[in-house]
């Protein structure tokens, strides 16, 4: 590998930790989808209440995070943290709102659409994602960064392209004509895998009820994780990065219970019919598979960025794409192979140069490295001579 491409390489990755990171992310994430659409009954519907799945999930978090942060230290020593940094906890309940209905939505959605487009749409908030990046942390993106956000919200745009109108209908293999066509009909696939294909709109977006939810979804994406950047490196950064965890967790159980309250179903929930639906395999992986995913996420968010975050969840496509159409034989249409194909160059664009926000945080190195508090940092040492050695990942 030439030296600059190592160069870019590592100021994606400053370390093998941040690496392993990234693939963790990328991985849960596709699970996600996946695991909710399993889950669905025929008629694309949950058969448990799926706000309590959020709640529970994030009261999981919770004690994951709590007992992390205990490896260290002792459970008086979180309660004098939390105490401490109360400022920090009253801060957190923004992105913790913002991902609370993020969270909500991402059930609704899965049940209107299959997971590659689910993850497609997703993507429009890429350029958002850009501007509030640049709004808040004053990080003005580059020629090139932008062209690759562009590219990539190009490349979700491909996913609505109905080639008839270039091509005769006999030629046309678009999802859009397929649908028109009806040639969705059932294969000979087994039956539970066409039930979960029935019913799902997969030609992309459309100006419906379904598109206010993707979009909602989208904004609350973009404003949560570039805000969760800002606290975890910046108002937040001396602060324990599991106690962070906690304090976002804590939010997040009481903006799920509100939700259950306003709904008039806070007491129902948690009734014995209701925990029985949920205690099935296909919804507890989805509980441990979501807290993976918020745990991952701080860790992502803190010694990478926003921006990178974006890139990854489109990555997930690919491999969203070639799952599905094993697990639930949903086709892969042209149109959805030509999306792929220019996120996957808009990602590359982007490697040749990556942005970097380290903010007040040094580059990981290991999980213990994250439990100890944060202390300023020059990030422009990130790159220099005598930081090389520590930077390192051997690449060949």
């Amino acid at each position: 590998m030439s030296s600059t491409s190592s160069s870019n390489w590592r100021e994606l990755f400053p370390t093998k930790l941040t690496f392993i990171i990234f693939l963790l992310y990328m991985s849960l994430f596709i699970g996600q989808g996946i695991f909710v659409t399993a889950s669905q009954e025929s008629n694309n519907s949950y058969s448990y209440n799926t706000v309590t799945v959020v709640l529970l999930t994030e009261v999981f978090k919770l004690i994951v995070s709590t007992c992390l942060y205990c490896r260290e230290n002792n459970l008086k020593s979180l309660v004098r943290d939390v105490h401490k940094d109360r400022n920090v906890l009253a801060l957190y309940m923004v992105p913790a709102f913002l991902y609370c209905l993020y969270n909500n939505l991402a059930f609704v959605n899965l049940a209107t659409f299959d997971p590659t487009t689910y993850y497609l749409l997703l993507q429009l908030r890429v350029v958002v994602t850009g501007i509030l990046f640049q709004i808040i942390f004053k990080k003005y993106l580059s020629q090139r960064q932008w062209v690759s956000l562009i590219l990539l919200t190009c490349g979700c745009m491909l996913k609505q392209l109905n080639f008839s109108s270039f091509y005769s209908d006999a030629n046309d293999d678009s999802e859009a004509a397929a649908i028109q066509a009806g040639n969705l009909e059932p294969t000979n696939s087994s039956l539970t895998q066409q039930n979960q294909v029935q019913g799902k709109n997969m030609s992309g977006f459309d100006f419906s009820l379904s598109a206010v939810f993707i979009l909602a979804q989208t904004f609350c994406s973009c404003l949560a994780g570039v805000y969760n950047e800002y606290l975890l490196k910046d108002k937040g950064a001396n602060v324990n990065i599991f106690v962070q965890n906690v304090f976002m967790y804590l939010d997040s159980i009481v903006c799920n219970a509100i939700i259950l309250l306003i709904r008039g179903e806070l007491l129902d929930a948690f009734s014995a019919k209701n925990m029985d639906s949920i205690m099935r395999f296909s919804v507890l992986i989805i509980i441990i598979n979501n807290a993976a995913i918020g745990i991952v996420t701080s860790f992502f968010l803190k010694y990478m960025n926003s921006i990178l975050k974006t890139f990854a969840s489109a990555l997930e496509l690919l491999f969203t794409a070639v799952l599905c159409y094993f697990l639930f034989a949903i086709p892969i249409y042209i149109n959805t192979a030509l999306a792929i194909a220019v996120v996957s160059y808009a990602i590359y664009l982007y490697t040749q140069s990556p942005v970097i926000n380290l903010g007040k945080v040094r580059p990981l190195t290991s999980i213990s490295s994250a439990t100890a508090a944060a202390t300023p940092y020059d990030k422009r040492k990130l790159l220099g001579e005598d930081a090389d050695s520590d930077l390192d990942m051997n690449i060949v």
